[in-house]
Parts: C-alpha cells; sequence; structure tokens
C-alpha cells in the first residue's frame, strides 16, 4: 500500500484500539455498564476494520492476470465497504440491542472508577490514533475542506480511519455521559441510553461509508484538477489538435485508465500519427503519474461533428 493509503494511520488506530477494547471489557466485568460492553464490541469491531483496510491494501498489489487484465487496484473499495457493514452489523446493531436491554432492565453500576478510568484513557488513546490521522489526511487534503475530502479522496482507507476514529471519540463521550448520570442519579437507564446513542451514531458513520465507498467501487473518474491537466497534454498543436471526447475511470486509487479520440490533421502519415500519440502518453504520465492505462483513438475533426 502506497503512503496515500495511509498504512501510519491504520496501524496507529489498530494497536490503539485493540488495547482500547481489552481495558473497556475488563471495566464491562468489573462494573457491569452496558456502555462499556457496548464500546469494548465497538472497538473490536474497529480493529477488525483496520485489519480488513490492511488486507485489502496488500491483495491489491498482486500483479494483473489474464482473468483481471487491469490488475487488483479496487480491492481497496472492497474491502472498505465491507468494513462499513462491520461498522454496521458488529457496532451499530449490538449497541441498539445492549441499549434496548439495558433500558428494559436496568441496574446501577458498581465499582464506578472502572468504567471511568477506561474511558479517560480511551479518550487519550483514541485522540493520538485521530491526530495521526489528521496528520496524514493533511499532506493530501489541499485546501479541501474535510467534507470535500471524505467525498473525493480516491483511497478510502484514510476517510475510513477519519470516520471511525471521530465516532470513536464521540461515542466515547457519550458512554461516560451515560455512565456519570447513571452514577449521579442512581438509574441505570442513563447508561441504556448512552448505548444508544452510541448505536445510532456507528449506524449514521456506517451509511456515510458505504455511501462514499459504494461509488468508488462503481468507477469514479479522475479529479477535475487531474482532468484538466490531461487535456492540456494531449493537445501539442502540430499533429495532435484537438480533443473530440475523452474519458477517465480509477482502476484503483492510484491507477487510472484514461481513453480519447483526438483529433489529428488530415494530411499527416500513419507513422508521424503513431509518434504523436507515443508523445501524448508520456506527456499525459508526466503530468499525471497514475495514468498508467492510457487508449488514444485519432480521428479528422470534423466542423460538423
Amino acid at each position: 500500500m502506497s503512503a496515500s493509503g495511509g498504512t501510519k494511520a491504520i496501524v496507529a488506530a489498530l494497536a490503539a484500539n485493540l488495547a482500547i477494547a481489552a481495558s473497556k471489557f475488563v471495566a464491562f466485568v468489573f462494573s457491569g455498564s452496558s456502555s462499556m460492553l457496548a464500546e469494548s464490541v465497538h472497538s473490536l469491531a474497529d480493529s477488525g476494520n483496520q485489519g480488513l483496510l490492511l488486507l485489502g491494501g496488500k491483495k491489491a498489489r498482486r500483479e494483473a492476470t489474464p482473468q483481471h487484465p487491469f490488475g487488483y487496484g479496487r480491492e481497496r473499495y472492497i474491502y472498505a465497504f465491507l468494513v462499513s457493514i462491520v461498522l454496521f452489523s458488529v457496532g451499530g446493531m449490538f449497541a441498539l440491542y445492549e441499549g434496548y436491554e439495558k433500558i428494559k432492565d436496568p441496574h446501577e453500576i458498581e465499582a464506578w472508577y472502572w468504567p471511568v478510568g477506561v474511558l479517560v484513557f480511551a479518550i487519550v488513546a483514541e485522540a493520538f490514533s485521530f491526530r495521526t490521522a489528521i496528520k496524514e489526511s493533511n499532506e493530501l487534503r489541499g485546501k479541501r475542506s474535510w467534507k470535500d475530502f471524505v467525498r473525493t479522496a480516491k483511497a478510502p482507507e484514510l476517510p475510513v480511519v477519519l470516520l471511525e476514529d471521530l465516532g470513536a471519540l464521540v461515542g466515547l463521550v457519550l458512554a461516560l455521559v451515560g455512565v456519570s448520570l447513571a452514577l449521579v442519579t442512581g438509574n441505570g437507564v442513563w447508561d441504556g441510553i448512552g448505548t444508544l446513542c452510541i448505536g445510532v451514531l456507528l449506524i449514521l458513520i456506517a451509511v456515510v461509508l458505504a455511501a462514499e465507498t459504494k461509488s468508488l467501487l462503481l468507477g469514479e473518474a479522475a479529479g477535475l484538477d487531474e482532468v484538466d491537466r490531461i487535456k492540456e497534454s494531449l493537445v501539442d498543436g502540430t499533429t495532435v489538435t484537438g480533443i473530440i471526447h475523452m474519458r477517465t475511470l480509477h482502476l484503483g486509487p492510484e491507477e487510472l485508465l484514461v481513453a480519447a479520440k483526438i483529433a489529428v490533421q488530415h494530411d499527416e502519415t500513419a507513422a508521424q500519427v503513431a509518434a504523436a500519440i507515443d508523445a501524448a502518453e508520456e506527456r499525459i504520465r508526466a503530468a499525471v503519474p497514475i495514468a498508467r492505462v492510457i487508449y488514444l483513438e485519432p480521428d479528422i475533426l470534423r466542423t460538423a461533428r
């Protein structure tokens, strides 16, 4: 996986979530807090998600085969989509179920210092993971807003980790509020309400991730800036005089397909046109290095067309 795949952010999130999941489960055993159980399952699901992202990055590096001539770059999109399913089913639905059960049969939280201490530790660990994801994302985000970055990023790993870490931090705050209210009032229903809020939050994040990765799976074009650079590189003003039409498609986060019908001079020889196409391909790859698969069809531009 290349640097843009956010490997450092994924590993940081994986390490944080494994430690947090263990501490939350210990806190649940000693306190009986449903929020802690929901949060421990949430962190365990997040750990599995980071494992899926790393596995997807490894599988995407396989060489192209006759059966898959464009390679396996989209494996990263598939595994990112699986993350949204895991987050929805394992994290969100379990939290909703556990919250409902706690509200239906509330009981006081025992050994309050366990859940409170673990939640404070988890917030610190998740903040470190979130900071790492933000730092790596800023290197790619440029001047885009965070919303635009999540919606337009072609490498799915960093948006997934960002949303997971953000959801984890908000979920921890919700759990802390629920546990605190349950301790202050002596009513375990607040713990169940906090658990329900965590479930709703996880489901919302899962829906956003599913929508974005679905778009990548369907096939997205190059960014507007990349399209402009490709168009500028194609036309040389001598043999290649214009672009009749052009299509781009991401075969993976770092592999772009470019197909275009280009206008050439009507009196050029076949050898001259072939040389012009080779030169155009070199210019495109120099301007947009991820444009690795290029198909150019020469044609004569007619005014009527």
